[in-house]
């Protein structure tokens, strides 16, 4: 699938999900770049992937869109550290913020009294943060017509031009109108991040499936 309208992107965060998201959002048809520490060790990896390979800074740079697809537990540290290098673009993040149990699974959330993404936004007051894309196993996020039922995309942000962006994204990737919901400002993000703790028990019921959360309507 291939878009009309192109967005330069960078992603952060090589592993399953950053990688999907990378793979996904170029085949859509925008320039990606994925940021990782070493760019050279992988770089074979993204061989005729379309997606280029740099520098945690050099993807920044280069990007009107950063894609947060770090671990949820460190992204705090991690994006704020990039303050200087995210003022004026768009943080999509799509991570969760929680504690991890012995085998790696969810196991509480980090921030009781709010969420990540308001945190990302109260520390990175230059960035337009919007929450968005996770409520699903990965692969539904660049395949969300996969599912037998519709799913759901919910996005919170402050700015209103920014959440329109990450829309056109989103629709880049498959995600019809109907299937996204729009929740409000950033301080809405906290619903979402809360269903993370759905996934041990929902993995445990129906395996490593793809899911998603849906509002039936």
């Amino acid at each position: 699938m291939t878009t009309s309208t192109t967005t330069t992107i960078s992603v952060l965060g090589s592993g399953r999900v950053g990688s999907t998201l990378a793979r996904g959002l170029a085949a859509a048809g925008h320039p990606v770049t994925i940021g990782v520490r070493d760019p050279d060790s992988v770089r074979p990896d993204w061989a005729d992937t379309g997606v280029e390979v740099a520098d945690v800074a050099t993807a920044i740079r280069t990007a009107a869109v950063v894609v947060n697809a770090t671990p949820g537990d460190t992204t705090l540290e991690r994006m704020t550290a990039l303050r200087a290098g995210l003022a004026g673009r768009i943080l999509l993040d799509v991570s969760n913020a929680t504690t991890r149990t012995a085998d790696g699974l969810p196991g509480g959330l980090a921030y009781l009294d709010g969420s990540l993404g308001e945190r990302l936004q109260a520390a990175l007051p230059e960035t337009r943060v919007v929450k968005s894309l996770n409520t699903m196993l990965f692969s539904v996020m660049t395949a969300p017509a996969a599912l037998a039922t519709p799913p759901t995309a919910f996005v919170s942000g402050d700015d209103a031009a920014a959440k329109a962006t990450v829309g056109g994204l989103l629709r880049s990737l498959g995600w019809k109108d109907g299937w996204v919901v729009d929740l409000g400002p950033i301080a809405t993000a906290s619903g979402p991040e809360s269903m993370a703790l759905m996934v041990p028990s929902l993995l445990g019921a129906i395996g490593f499936a793809p899911f998603a959360l849906s509002v039936a309507r």
